[in-house]
């Protein structure tokens, strides 16, 4: 682009580039950045779960001398599940890295650029995390797969959810409509005295169709930063109200969907790669998404490496662990909503 001043401007004052990228390609991320940012700490080959699917042996009443039954009771089966791994890689040719390390570097080259691609992995990441791994068994699971009926994933965590109803979420169609009945009915389908759904994820569009249904008085819209628990600093999301719940925009959701989530029940399960270093980045350099403020997302470095026939350095940021759910049952969704 040519400038609007002449050589008597050009010749004498130097361009100012501000010190900061700005992001025009990312969008938001809710759920992605909250199951991880509370990882848990991955164990052995699997990830082993003891679940209780059925009552024991029932009691009875007695009088006197009555015979008493002494039959064991065989209640528990095993929840089992693999880690999965995802890797994407950074790489800058020494003759860029050259000319950024001089007087005039405003932004350093190694660090935005490691900085923007653990960003792009993470936003990778959270569409991997409302899909299911039943088209790729090396992808980590979503919400398609944890919650669902059988009609996705019939087999979780090594069960058939046919033989092991309580595997199973509850799914209910709207049948184009999204009303407070229908909620209510999910809600508590989903609920089982303090056990109870804590957050709601759905989409822009539908969230908008909630607001509709609400009265001006029930319509509180919050900016809050107890809906981001697990999250460190940000100003928080914008939620919607319900049952106390609230419900929240995530633009990577399925469309049509209204996720009921209780999130004592859903972990993201870390495996760090071996011989590599932890990223715990804070954004500095990148601004104009939500990932500005969030902290060690659970990723892992392998470190720069220089190849042997190249100029140049490589590395690859890792992913290692699995998302599940020890009790599915706890979970639900509304599908199928385009209007109110």
């Amino acid at each position: 682009m040519a400038s609007t001043f002449g050589n008597r401007v050009l010749t004498t004052t130097q361009d100012k580039m501000l010190a900061k990228v700005v992001d025009t390609v990312l969008n938001g991320n809710v759920l992605a950045t909250r199951v991880l940012s509370k990882a848990k700490k991955w164990s052995g080959e699997q990830m082993k779960f003891p679940v209780k699917y059925q009552k024991g042996v029932a009691g009875q009443s007695f009088s006197g001398y009555d015979t008493l039954s002494t039959s064991a009771s065989d209640t528990r089966v095993k929840l089992v599940f693999d880690p999965k791994f995802y890797s994407a890689p950074v790489s800058l040719p020494l003759t860029e890295l050259s000319v950024n390390d001089t007087d005039s570097k405003v932004i350093d080259l190694m660090a935005v650029e490691l900085e923007s691609r653990a960003q792009d992995i993470t936003d990778d990441i959270g569409t991997l995390f409302y899909g299911t791994d039943t088209d790729n068994s090396k992808e980590f699971m979503g919400l398609a797969d944890i919650v669902d009926d059988g009609s996705v994933k019939a087999t979780y965590g090594e069960l058939a959810r046919a033989t092991y109803t309580g595997l199973s979420s509850t799914l209910t169609a709207s049948g184009g409509t999204l009303t407070l009945d229908k909620m209510a009915t999910l809600y508590n389908a989903v609920t089982s005295g303090t056990q109870k759904p804590t957050l709601g994820l759905t989409t822009e569009a539908i969230f908008s169709l909630y607001e509709k249904l609400l009265t001006p008085q029930e319509r509180l819209t919050k900016d809050v930063s107890v809906v981001k628990s697990g999250l460190t600093g940000g100003t928080g999301y914008t939620a919607l109200f319900y049952k106390g719940m609230p419900i929240i925009a995530d633009e990577k959701c399925t469309s049509g969907v209204l996720f009921f989530i209780n999130e004592d029940y859903l972990d993201w399960y870390a495996l760090p790669m071996a011989e590599t270093t932890p990223i715990n980045f804070s954004s500095k350099d990148i601004e104009g998404n939500d990932y500005s403020s969030v902290k060690g997302l659970g990723f892992s470095w392998s470190g720069w490496i220089k190849p042997s026939n190249q100029a140049a350095l490589v590395g690859q940021i890792y992913l290692g662990g699995q998302l599940l759910s020890k009790n599915p049952r706890r979970h639900g969704k509304l599908t199928g909503i385009t209007t109110v």
